[in-house]
């Protein structure tokens, strides 16, 4: 009886234990759930100011989010997020999230920020998997060659441009890294054709 007796408060405990466990987890959780969202939403915002100027728009980007069809131009073949930034009503901007294949390592994730006149106005590389210094110079701690793209548009840039200098384009490559930004390059032309493309439909959302 005594094992028997000690088995079963062994086991209680580690039942109480268990609820107790499970209780104080909850607990933090939905302590922490609205700091951790909002913590989201601060870097998201700050991510879209680096590419948008904030005097472009007053609506809350955050709130702002659309999905737009799969299509291959945004590397996707799932609903891409889009940001329709607007000011007095008016959009101003899209801040697209897009995908860049063919990476060295794979693929790289973006935002691109068009304007409604169809010009770049800041693109940043969000996730990579590229190697530490080589291709990893398309991230903007590693260095400036993704603040290249602002201000360009097909209109400034013909097509034919829209290439690294490898290839006869405008932009600079990376000694020994060339597959990488030319992947970017490409991911940038196509989200600007993507949107000259359907520029009347996101301009009226």
């Amino acid at each position: 009886m005594n094992i028997f007796t000690s088995i079963r408060q062994n086991s209680v405990g580690l039942g109480l234990f268990a609820v107790l466990t499970a209780g104080l987890i909850a607990l933090t959780h939905q302590l922490t759930e609205h700091t951790i969202e909002d913590n989201i939403v601060q870097a998201q915002l700050s991510a879209f100011n680096e590419i948008l100027p904030a005097d472009r728009y007053d609506n809350n980007l955050a709130e702002a989010q659309v999905l737009l069809p799969a299509d291959p131009l945004l590397g996707s073949s799932e609903p891409v997020p889009a940001f329709i930034a607007r000011k007095d009503g008016q959009v101003t901007a899209i801040i697209f999230e897009t995908i860049a294949p063919g990476g060295y390592n794979g693929n790289l994730d973006l935002l691109v920020a068009i304007d409604r006149n169809g010009v770049v106005t800041g693109s940043r590389v969000i996730s990579h998997k590229e190697t530490p210094g080589l291709g990893d110079k398309v991230d903007l701690q590693k260095s400036q060659w993704i603040l290249s793209f602002a201000g360009k548009s097909l209109e400034n840039t013909p097509l034919k441009q829209w290439n690294v200098k490898k290839d006869g384009g405008t932009f600079d490559q990376f000694t020994g890294a060339t597959i990488t930004p030319r992947a970017v390059v490409r991911a940038v032309k196509n989200t600007l054709l993507y949107f000259n493309e359907n520029q009347d439909a996101l301009l009226s959302r």
